[in-house]
């Protein structure tokens, strides 16, 4: 018998969230005798209790289904929505009659940690109540931070952004040699420095700029930073350092609250910026040479013209993998990456229990970060590389990107 599906995005978008979003569309299109009418829903669960969705079908009759896979930013758009901890809440019965009134057999989300919150919820909720709706999570997050995968779609393409755009900026920055000079790269990345040590990609040969990387993961002292720094300028007078939004104290602090107070979102998480101009003007009052701070900010998750042809590869196939095992009888499962030992990089696609992932965070291995906190490893190098290979031509109309849109 077939069961409508029904697909959404949360979180903050990625390059590839929409190669994810094309990967189960494409797939559950393709399976016409277990799969009906394909739904998306707009603005996420969020969207979806105010009966905001779309029919995903006419997007393949007209071609638009194929832009989809190179357009950043998540094209059903997305939320910030907490679903209740208590299961007992009224907003479930309501979800749970809408799924039914649409005629939907299977669920997938594509986001974060706090989407695979959703998808557990629901599955918990669905399997108190005997529903037989199979709900899926599918990856998503620049971030890396997921639990139980190898690595995350939207990860390689950051990556890949992060590791190209500091090397321009590190050549920008040795143009000029007659006198002493520090930029500061602030890069994502709250408790998990993933993406900031991927700026170690940008260096050329060794002791090349970002001479100096600092991450989440280790404590942060302003006091060793500047040290740090008069000792690097004596060697590279035109000194580039990359930073993470949520370098710490350690001890629960980030440095950008020494600047100013920080707002917190709807998930209770601290919105960090300014980490960058608060060490800026630290360099410009303990050392005084020419300083300046750089915030990549979204451009490192939107950017389409540095997409990782395996990131997006890997994305397509993890929705598809999700609608495959959904169809087959899994629920309460995130796609989780494998990686095959060996000298040649593969990966397996899996299926992970999603509760054992919602509210668990993976942080970048102490033992990867070196120099007493200011340097990485061989070890990333090794395992982020393979991730940011191969090249994605967008397709392009008047000299610009051409990208889908909501009409």
């Amino acid at each position: 018998m077939k069961k409508n599906v029904i697909v959404g995005q949360s979180g903050g978008p990625t390059a590839v969230i929409n190669a994810s979003l094309y990967g189960v569309v494409y797939e559950a299109l393709n399976r016409e005798d277990t799969c009906g009418t394909v739904y998306g829903m707009i603005n996420g669960i969020e969207g979806f209790l105010n009966d905001q969705i779309m029919d995903m079908e006419p997007l393949e009759r007209s071609g638009e289904l194929e832009l989809i896979k190179t357009t950043p930013g998540s094209y059903l758009g997305s939320c910030r929505y907490k679903l209740p901890e208590d299961l007992r809440d009224e907003v479930y019965p309501r979800l749970f009659e809408k799924f039914e009134q649409y005629g939907i057999g299977y669920f997938f989300y594509i986001g974060g940690n706090d989407s695979m919150d959703t998808v557990s919820k629901l599955s918990r909720y669905a399997k108190k109540t005997g529903s037989a709706i199979r709900f899926m999570g599918i990856p998503k997050t620049i971030d890396n931070d997921l639990v139980r995968t190898d690595h995350t779609p939207g990860f390689g393409s950051a990556a890949k952004y992060v590791a190209s755009t500091v090397r321009e900026i590190a050549i920008d920055a040795s143009v000029y040699d007659n006198k002493k000079s520090v930029t500061i790269v602030e890069i994502m990345g709250r408790h998990a420095g993933w993406l900031t040590a991927a700026s170690v990609l940008a260096r050329k040969f060794e002791g090349d700029n970002p001479v100096l990387i600092y991450l989440p993961e280790m404590a942060f002292d302003p006091d060793k930073f500047i040290d740090d720094v008069n000792e690097a300028l004596e060697k590279v007078p035109n000194l580039v350092v990359c930073i993470s939004e949520g370098i710490n104290d350690g001890k629960g602090t980030f440095i950008c609250e020494l600047a100013s107070d920080v707002g917190v979102d709807n998930f209770g998480h601290k919105m960090l910026t300014g980490s960058g101009k608060y060490l800026e003007n630290l360099v410009k009052e303990k050392i005084g040479v020419k300083v300046r701070s750089i915030e990549l900010n979204v451009c490192q998750r939107c950017s389409s013209a540095m997409l990782s042809a395996t990131d997006q590869k890997e994305a397509i196939a993890s929705g598809a993998y999700g609608v495959k095992c959904a169809v087959e009888g899994e629920t309460g499962k995130m796609i989780g990456f494998s990686r095959v030992p060996g000298a040649e990089y593969r990966i397996d696609y899996v299926a992970e229990d999603v509760n054992l992932i919602c509210n668990q965070e993976k942080t970048v291995p102490l033992e990867w970060i070196t120099k007493n906190g200011s340097d990485i490893g061989q070890e990333f190098i090794d395992y982020a590389l393979p991730l940011i290979q191969g090249e994605v031509k967008v397709p392009s109309k008047d000299g610009l990107p051409l990208f889908a849109y909501r009409k």
